[in-house]
């Protein structure tokens, strides 16, 4: 009887939350479309109020300041380490850390996260997955990619893009050791997408995403006194589909509200280009 009560109550958390989702057009908060040389941006982050961006692998190795408003790109830094997979950046309001940290085949052995300066001063911190054993080629099937991360408490906390089993998980890294650290998984939950890329507000945590389905979310976690974010979900807002409002790449949150961004996406008869979104505090229900 105990059993059955508890996985009723399990159950009954479940159902609960997932009638927390809410619809929010994210195609109705669309401020700009961004310069053709952003077509790939893949994470946005404040310093200083100024918002920032990049592009992923492939692509040069430069951070963009751009308009808040306009989207227009005020100026570059260019950076003096390549850009072998840049998927997330953020900052302590003094440096920049960019993720080189992007593993859709689940086989890359040299994850890095980089903190760099204006001066183009850098240092490098590289890690693998504890958990990991198995570095074939597994594309888009398995769960030791990511393309979020937040600097929090003098630490870089990593959050996993979770192909298999659509969590999020969450690690820090030890920015005092620069070698090859191993990170443990702090703390997981089943969001249902892929996480793209994060950022951390006034005790929140803010994470987008997609499915394979092209449905795009938006959740939002708020921290406790452990310095974890999982106990609590606030809330989860269906954004659209990435048909209309592409597939999400970054997102910044200051004072006034979330920005989001996507890359340029086209697939058949569909065509989005990049853009940059801005949803003030207030639209949130």
């Amino acid at each position: 009887m105990k059993k059955f009560i508890l996985v009723f109550l399990f159950f009954s958390f479940l159902f609960s939350f997932s009638q927390k989702t809410e619809k929010l057009a994210l195609r109705k908060y669309k401020i700009a479309t961004l310069s053709d040389s952003l077509k790939e941006t893949s994470g946005l982050t404040f310093l200083k109020d100024k918002l920032y961006t990049l592009n992923d692998g492939g692509n040069t190795n430069e951070i963009f300041e751009i308009d808040k408003i306009s989207g227009k790109i005020l100026s570059k830094l260019k950076i003096n380490f390549p850009n072998k997979d840049w998927e997330a950046i953020t900052s302590d309001d003094e440096d920049f850390y960019i993720g080189d940290f992007g593993n859709n085949a689940g086989s890359r052995k040299d994850l890095a996260i980089y903190k760099t300066d204006f001066q183009g001063n850098y240092s490098k911190n590289s890690f693998n997955y504890s958990a990991q054993d198995d570095f074939s080629i597994r594309y888009l099937s398995h769960n030791f990619d990511a393309e979020a991360m937040i600097f929090l408490n003098e630490k870089v906390h990593v959050f996993s893009k979770e192909w298999s089993s659509k969590n999020i998980s969450h690690y820090t890294i030890d920015l005092q050791k620069s070698e090859n650290q191993s990170i443990v998984n702090l703390e997981s939950f089943h969001t249902g997408f892929v996480i793209t890329d994060a950022a951390y507000f006034q005790g929140k945590l803010y994470v987008v995403g997609y499915t394979r389905k092209a449905k795009v979310y938006l959740m939002i976690f708020e921290g406790n006194s452990e310095g974890l974010f999982f106990s609590k979900p606030l809330k989860k807002y269906k954004l659209g589909s990435f048909l209309s409002v592409g597939q999400v790449e970054g997102i910044a949150v200051n004072k006034d509200g979330i920005y989001i961004s996507n890359e340029d996406f086209s697939k058949f008869i569909f065509s989005v280009k990049q853009r940059l979104y801005f949803i003030p505090f207030e639209k949130l229900k």
